[in-house]
């Protein structure tokens, strides 16, 4: 279904290899510049019929098995391209050493290895080419430019969703009830049970945030099952929800004591989202933690399976059924047309009806079908939609919806392959654009042509894009910070089209496609012998995905055989592992682009050879509480763009990091000794992002941090004797974005190097600063403030004059600040008239929609 859409990317991305100046160099040098203009030219023939295939392929099985072929010489001239651009990149940052690196008997070898190599991919790629004829495809160029699409996102406010208000009635009265089902129980249950898709998340969002039921339960929480209802996490949410303490460090028994101090003797609500296992020995094992709760306490569930809803005992059960065709036509045209505009092209809102019919009253499909033809106006792409052949497909009672596939289809081509390569997820995971987009960036998805565009940018609007098709779903968004999960039918589309490329290993999986580039390890306990059998054969893996716990014991054995085995990894992630050393041969992984070993509490040195890494753009190491210093020669990662880091040092290495040209973010956290900064931090000329938290020895801030001057996110939180000083001789932060800043005591007001440009800021936040007394007077000239939260600052009692100046503040955010609470309440409180016009406020569990 996706093979040539990816492979026409693939073929992109080589065909830009194949002109960068590394390999011009490469072309003198090795005398190899007739094969591989030769090579370029059958690319480009092929490339340009990719797309017709892709339409095709559904109808010939032949064209299919050709495709395949296909991407495994382009995977491979892929991988060996990136080769030759390393050895070049490395060889002109040793000049003018190079001429000593080779003998005249290792340079003739060397080069016919490569002459070798070339003609080989060559060949192959000849011999594809030549069937091409059989197939009669035609050619289709396509403008190589991102779409220049408006963007809507998947969040809306819970007064605009369409219907389920008489849904969400029965349910909050069920909730509300007192009496004949507390007497029978302390604890209750409701289930809602319908079809994937059809809204029962939507339906429990809109009675968790009821004003009455906000009012009747002190204590609400809201969970995503996983797939396997891990008792241990759920009950550590439960606990960090609850109480706002963590408890990642506790042991069983005292993530269930806290679990049950947290919750003991309160009236709360429990929303379960997501339900799947049909294990009642783990319902059962959690429901008995639950019962030290206030008599009146709820759980409600949301499951697609009546049998779990009996499992649990519901005392009612909820069958959500089909949403409305009249409800369904409003859903799908809110999604389709800004506001108020569908009146202006009736026969579009024709078409758009009988689009919804076919949605078979499944809010998902309407909305994604919605999404993906908003603010088009064109006839004959709405009835493209309407007469798709994939409508007349044999469906499954669980099969993918065709709306979905539909929607998949119509994707710009540089979307698919991203939108696949999301299936290395567990289902239900919440996931950081940041950490997403730099994964892309490691498997080489992200392109433009502009060469003065950050790709990280561009993979923000890869981000943004699908989630204005509602292919993601925004859980937490500001400015370019967004955490989005992807609904579980959407999650077994990107299974489905990823194909033979990503796989999930398990317990039970016994054998694994030898075409597979990306694996997760999820849930997995491997003897101690060796890696998984099935993998021992694999010789182009890409990714290493491991974001479970099950495998800890295990990490060093298979950060062994991962080098050892997999020459093109680009993605190494063993998070939580309980790795204890490095191999010194992980500098020989030259292809490897991202590695995360975050969260591992054994690692005391990293191997000098990890500083070897050419190509290495992102290295995560925070939360390795254990580890004493970083390495001396840090500063010769000269790919790196992203760090995230924890140390015992006192003092960072400004040697190491100061050299990091390239360094676009940089995160210290957990860094219990840290005393200062480096002072040239100023050296740091590309630094976006400044992160640094729970560094409670930190004191002060190098000045020359005014001196980033490309920096637009900065947060700093739990820094217990920090005092972040005034420099009135210095203009400030000219880019800043967004600003965090959180756990300060001695913060009284924002220093003004903090205001940047008038025009830059988007979003404050300030958190549990008992200091903190008032907003700043250059507040009133943050034109382009969108965002302002304010939480745990109970010295800081009024809102300026100004705030009514802010226009284009849409949401305010008042949490645990007594008086300030009191003064901004509806009509009432003295501030009210001050941010009346602000779209969105909360003022504790209560919110305002203006």
């Amino acid at each position: 279904m996706a093979a040539a859409s990816f492979l026409f990317n693939i073929a992109n991305s080589i065909l830009g290899k194949l002109g960068s100046h590394a390999l011009q160099e490469f072309y003198l040098i090795w005398g190899v510049k007739n094969e591989l203009k030769k090579l370029k030219k059958t690319l480009v023939t092929i490339r340009d019929v990719l797309l017709d295939a892709e339409d095709q392929q559904s109808k010939n099985h032949e064209l299919t098995n050709w495709l395949k072929e296909l991407k495994d010489v382009l995977y491979d001239a892929d991988d060996f391209l990136d080769e030759i651009q390393t050895h070049v990149q490395q060889s002109q940052r040793l000049k003018p050493k190079v001429c000593f690196l080779f003998s005249p008997f290792k340079f003739l070898l060397f080069r016919y290895r490569m002459g070798y190599k070339v003609k080989e991919i060559r060949e192959r790629l000849d011999n594809i080419a030549a069937d091409k004829a059989k197939f009669h495809l035609s050619d289709r160029t396509i403008a190589l430019e991102m779409n220049k699409r408006d963007l809507t996102y998947s969040f809306i406010l819970p007064s605009d969703v369409v219907g389920r208000r008489n849904e969400s009635e029965e349910v909050i009265e069920v909730l509300m009830q007192k009496g004949v089902v507390d007497d029978q129980s302390r604890l209750s249950v409701v289930s809602i049970v319908g079809i994937g898709g059809v809204g029962k998340t939507t339906l429990a969002k809109l009675v968790y945030r009821d004003e009455r039921i906000v009012k009747n339960f002190p204590v609400r929480i809201w969970l995503c099952a996983s797939q396997d209802f891990d008792v241990a996490k759920l009950s550590r949410n439960i606990v960090n929800l609850a109480s706002g303490a963590s408890c990642d460090n506790f042991n069983v028994e005292q993530v269930h004591a806290s679990l049950q101090d947290a919750l003991r003797g309160k009236r709360f609500l429990l929303i379960i989202d997501d339900v799947w296992s049909r294990d009642r020995s783990k319902w059962l094992e959690l429901r008995s933690l639950l019962m030290v709760g206030e008599c009146g306490s709820k759980v409600v569930v949301t499951t697609r399976s009546d049998y779990i809803a009996s499992m649990m005992e519901s005392v009612v059960t909820y069958n959500l059924k089909e949403l409305p065709h009249e409800d369904c036509l409003s859903l799908f045209l809110k999604w389709a047309f800004r506001n108020g505009q569908e009146r202006h092209f009736p026969n579009l809102t024709k078409i758009g009806e009988d689009i919804v019919k076919k949605c078979k009253g499944v809010p998902l499909a309407v909305k994604t079908l919605g999404s993906m033809l908003y603010a088009t106006t064109d006839e004959r792409e709405w009835l493209k939609v309407r007469d798709d052949e994939i409508w007349q497909l044999n469906q499954e009672d669980d099969d993918i919806l065709p709306a979905l596939r539909l929607s998949y289809n119509q994707l710009p081509y540089y979307l698919k392959q991203c939108f696949a390569y999301c299936s290395i997820f567990p289902k239900g995971q919440e996931i950081a654009s940041s950490m997403l987009i730099q994964l892309w960036l490691a498997q080489g998805l992200i392109h433009s042509s502009n060469e003065n565009q950050e790709l990280e940018d561009v993979g923000l609007h890869y981000v943004k894009e699908l989630c204005s098709r509602s292919l993601f779903e925004e859980v937490e968004a500001y400015d370019s910070f967004i955490s989005i999960k992807m609904h579980d039918l959407v999650h077994d589309l990107a299974v489905l089209v990823a194909q033979t490329d990503c796989c999930v290993i398990k317990n039970n999986t016994d054998s694994i496609t030898e075409k597979v580039r990306h694996v997760t390890l999820f849930s997995y306990s491997p003897s101690e012998e060796s890696i998984p059998g099935i993998l021992c054969k694999q010789k182009r893996i890409r990714t290493i995905f491991a974001p479970s716990e099950g495998f800890e014991r295990y990490a060093a054995l298979l950060v062994g055989q991962c080098i050892s085995r997999f020459k093109y990894l680009r993605v190494l992630d063993l998070r939580h592992s309980s790795l204890e050393t490095l191999p010194d041969s992980i500098g020989n992984m030259k292809h490897l682009r991202y590695i995360d070993f975050s969260g591992n509490n054994n690692i005391q040195m990293l191997p000098s050879n990890i500083c070897k890494l050419p190509n290495l753009q992102t290295l995560r190491i925070v939360l390795c509480t254990k580890l004493q210093k970083l390495p001396r020669e840090l500063g010769n990662l000269v790919s790196l763009r992203h760090l995230y880091l924890t140390t015992k040092e006192q003092n960072l290495p400004e040697k190491g990091l100061g050299s990091l040209a390239l360094l676009q973010s940089l995160s210290i956290f957990g860094c219990e000794n840290l005393v200062s900064l480096f002072e040239g931090i100023q050296k740091l000329t590309k630094l976006r992002t400044l992160v640094i938290g729970d560094c409670p020895r930190l004191t002060a801030l190098p000045r020359g941090i005014v001196h980033l001057s490309a920096l637009e996110n900065f947060m700093i939180v739990n820094c217990e004797e920090l005092m972040l000083s005034d420099w009135p001789d210095f203009e400030g932060l000219k880019r800043i974005r967004s600003l965090v800043i959180g756990g300060l005591p001695h913060l009284v007001s924002l220093p003004e190097w903090l205001k940047g440009d008038c025009n830059s800021l988007k979003f404050i936040r300030i958190s549990t600063c008992p200091s903190f007394i008032a907003m700043p007077d250059w507040l009133e000239n943050s034109t382009s403030l969108e965002q302002l939260e304010i939480t745990g600052c109970p010295k800081f009692s009024s809102l300026p004059d100004s705030m009514s100046c802010l226009t284009t503040l849409r949401m305010l955010k008042i949490q645990k600040c007594p008086e300030l609470t009191r003064r901004c309440e509806k009509d009432a409180g003295e501030d009210w008239t001050k941010i009346a016009h602000i779209q969105e406020i909360h003022l504790n569990d209560i919110t305002i929609y203006n």
